[in-house]
């Protein structure tokens, strides 16, 4: 395993060369990431698939439970393209979607036995203590507060908050560029609380989704757009002629996978898994085959962070 930082924090530019997408929505004005480049299917990077584990026995009482009921729920995003999306089918795709699949195969359990359980960002924390998830693979940032609530084992990718825009908008460029502007975010999310900061002197609206904060942006509503910025990424590959992301990443967020904080066995074993399919290289193809369509490049995975 090579401890390095994201590609998260690789040129952002890239999106404007590679991408050839048409700006596709749903209904809500939220892109569609079912068109998301110009490529054939033919020609994109295949997912890898994952052996599933035999006779897994870990001292665990959140995977015993699982085992019981010969199923593992995992908590996840359905409106992040690239990194968790679920379509008008049903079906779920992204980097996060592989990376719950990997673990789960890990722990001996087959996609088919995986039940997928959309939770929003601000009811992580709660849905966890609560056992409505065994785990929590969607975008979350590993930090001191939330260490206090649950358990992380990770990270397993390093994000960095920035700002996705309006095409056409040369006036904003950071965050020290948006005073005066209003900014929208998840009520909860990190990157809400570092703008809020008062030296970045800005309004600021918070939503449930980060898909209506584009849609409030697409309208003219908010000025910008700021979340993690592989989050941002997919919504800009999707519509390239009308979004971009700023390119100057301002906190760093290394994503881990949630779960029950006292259930240290679980922890390590999932920690394991993580380093385990960066060595055989599962993790980076399933980034090329996701999260890799926006133009980000995979950087290798973070050093786990075993407490």
């Amino acid at each position: 395993m090579k401890p390095c930082k994201s590609a998260a924090f690789a040129a952002v530019t890239v999106l404007a060369i590679t991408l050839t997408a048409t700006s596709c929505s749903s209904g809500s004005g939220t892109p569609d990431p079912g068109q998301s480049d110009g490529t054939r299917a033919a020609d994109r990077p295949r997912l890898p698939t994952y052996e599933v584990a035999t006779g897994v026995s870990i001292d665990s009482p959140t995977l015993k439970r699982a085992q019981s009921a010969g199923k593992i729920v995992i908590g996840v995003k359905n409106d992040q393209p690239f990194l968790g999306f679920q379509d008008g089918t049903g079906q779920r795709s992204g980097f996060d979607i592989e990376v719950a699949k990997m673990i789960a195969a890990d722990l001996g359990f087959a996609p088919r036995h995986i039940e997928f359980r959309t939770i929003d960002t601000g009811k992580r924390e709660a849905a966890i203590a609560a056992g409505q998830v065994d785990l929590y693979v969607g975008t979350y940032t590993i930090n001191d507060e939330r260490k206090k609530k649950v358990g992380f084992a990770g990270p397993y990718y390093l994000a960095g908050a920035d700002l996705l825009v309006r095409k056409d908008d040369r006036t904003i460029g950071g965050p020290y560029s948006l005073q005066g502007k209003t900014v929208c975010s998840v009520t909860g999310a990190t990157a809400l609380k570092e703008i809020q900061k008062e030296e970045y002197n800005t309004t600021t609206v918070g939503t449930e989704k980060y898909s209506a904060c584009v849609d409030k942006l697409l309208k003219g509503d908010v000025d910008a757009v700021t979340t993690d910025d592989a989050i941002l990424m997919g919504y800009a590959a999707q519509a390239p002629d009308k979004l971009k992301v700023v390119g100057n990443p301002f906190t760093e967020e290394p994503y881990g996978i949630g779960m029950n904080r006292d259930d240290t066995a679980l922890r390590e074993a999932v920690s394991d898994a993580i380093e385990e399919h960066d060595a055989n290289g599962d993790q980076e193809k399933a980034y090329d085959a996701t999260l890799g369509l926006s133009g980000s490049k995979y950087g290798g995975t973070p050093t786990v962070d075993r407490y």
